[in-house]
């Protein structure tokens, strides 16, 4: 029997799990690359296909246990953030960040990439984790937290699978309010909301109201937002995104807004941010005749991996005589104080528009200048995540992948960071220099000696 989205499975259910699990790595044939097999995934780069049937995770997709009094949360690792939000708000509690999309998965946040409007006070989803029992490459499940394995637990966001899989986590929750208060605060040029930006993130208020959540979306150079939102215990009205209306429109349409703090949480997930363009979906028409379950990023991304593997569409598109088109799905991190110098070259040199603003910091104030070695931000620094997702035209002279290895090269230069979730085209000398290096293989020796797991350069970079 299926399970209602949200239920609590509990730990008798979540042991029983995990033991099943650790069956299968160790019927595996010694050597064998180890793998998860998963129905999705949120990953946007094309990977070899595994020769050796992949771990079964589905019985790890829950909720183990909430605690609202202590306000915290025990998770397995395949569990969506669509599942545990609808688990934790009926306590009133939400998780410190949640992704934008409602498939990403919280050991997947945790191992990879996660931000969202509550970054800039909240950090990374990795910062809210407490504890988490992980299934190694050598077959065990070893628990990690400040207090023991330490360097696992420290070493573990941005491994992308490479040190092992989280199979729960214990995490901080915060409370909530019933509505989220939008201010859709317009800008002329990007030096002027940047000013703005700063006195947001430094006063945390702006007008005289309290901002617990900042993003922002630039349509073009003359033509950039804001939107701060702050929490609401009552609203006079509230708007629905998850049917014909597109939240990216209202943000140039209305000053202001009102959304339940569910449909706040994936506001961006109907239309994939903005991406469903591609697909026709922002046609009115077209648009009528899709289901509203259907309306859903998760759907959206199955056509695109379709397209990854057939390439149907840019087929037809060479018989039509249309330039081949390169993939450019990047999210960057930027110092706030080069943000603006970093926009003025990508609107400059990439012709892609919209794109996502979102500020962010690090959290843990104790532990060192870069508390999480693999995702090398410093302490005290504030930084904009810079989110750009389409495709351009190869044009003649230039080959494909030239695009974003221009991106990586300025972003670099900048001193920026770029996640590893999507196309990575760094030597393997740059790679190791900006990912931990050193600290990811001493990690990796003791929770993966026989190398059972491919290592963070193989996985993000040679696409196995």
């Amino acid at each position: 029997m299926a399970r209602a989205r949200g239920e609590i499975v509990g730990w008798a259910q979540h042991r029983a799990a995990v033991e099943d699990l650790q069956r299968q790595l160790a019927a595996m044939p010694p050597g064998a690359p180890v793998r998860l097999a998963k129905k999705t995934s949120n990953l946007f780069r094309p990977r070899e296909a595994n020769p050796v049937p992949g771990l079964d995770v589905s019985r790890l997709h829950g909720v183990v246990e909430v605690d609202p009094r202590a306000g915290t949360a025990d998770v397995q690792g395949m569990t969506t953030y669509e599942d545990l939000v609808d688990a934790t708000l009926r306590y009133g509690l939400m998780p410190y960040v949640v992704p934008q999309l409602r498939t990403i998965t919280l050991g997947g946040a945790v191992t990879g990439l996660g931000i969202e409007s509550s970054s800039f006070r909240n950090g990374l989803p990795h910062e809210s984790l407490i504890e988490m029992d992980v299934l190694t490459g050598a077959g065990e499940i070893v628990t990690a937290s400040d207090e023991q394995n330490a360097d696992l637990f420290r070493s573990f966001p941005n491994s992308y699978g490479s040190l092992g899989y989280s199979v729960r986590l214990k995490i901080k929750l915060e409370r909530v309010a019933p509505y989220v208060h939008l201010r859709h605060v317009r800008f002329g040029a990007i030096g002027e909301l940047m000013d703005t930006l700063r006195q947001v993130l430094r006063d945390r208020t702006y007008e005289g109201e309290s901002v617990d959540f900042v993003d922002g979306v630039v349509f073009s150079r003359e033509e950039s937002y804001l939107v701060l939102g702050g929490w609401a215990s009552s609203a006079p009205y509230t708007s629905d995104y998850t049917g014909q209306q597109i939240y990216y429109r209202s943000i140039q349409q209305r000053s202001e807004d009102y959304l339940t703090v569910l449909d706040y949480l994936w506001r961006w997930d109907t239309d994939w941010f903005w991406c469903n363009r591609a697909l026709g979906l922002q046609n009115p028409m077209l648009r009528r005749l899709v289901p509203r379950r259907y309306l859903r990023s998760d759907v959206y991304s199955k056509v695109i991996r379709w397209e990854n593997t057939h390439g149907y569409f840019a087929k037809l598109d060479a018989k039509k005589g249309k330039l081949p088109r390169e993939r450019v799905v990047q999210d960057v991190e930027v110092a706030l104080d080069r943000t603006e110098e970093f926009l003025d070259w990508f609107l400059g040199n990439v012709p892609i528009e919209p794109i996502w603003l979102c500020p962010l910091a690090v959290r843990d104030h104790e532990h060192g200048e870069q508390p999480w070695p693999l995702y090398p931000l410093k302490r005290g620094e504030d930084y904009v995540n810079v989110g750009f997702w389409s495709t351009v035209e190869i044009t003649p002279g230039r080959s494909d992948g030239d695009v974003n290895r221009d991106i990586e090269r300025v972003v670099h230069e900048m001193g920026g960071h770029k996640s590893l979730y999507s196309d990575v085209y760094y030597d393997e000398d740059t790679f190791w220099g900006l990912y931990g290096g050193e600290t990811l293989k001493a990690v990796k020796n003791t929770y993966d000696p026989d190398g059972r797991l491919p290592d963070l350069y193989t996985k993000a970079v040679k696409r196995r």
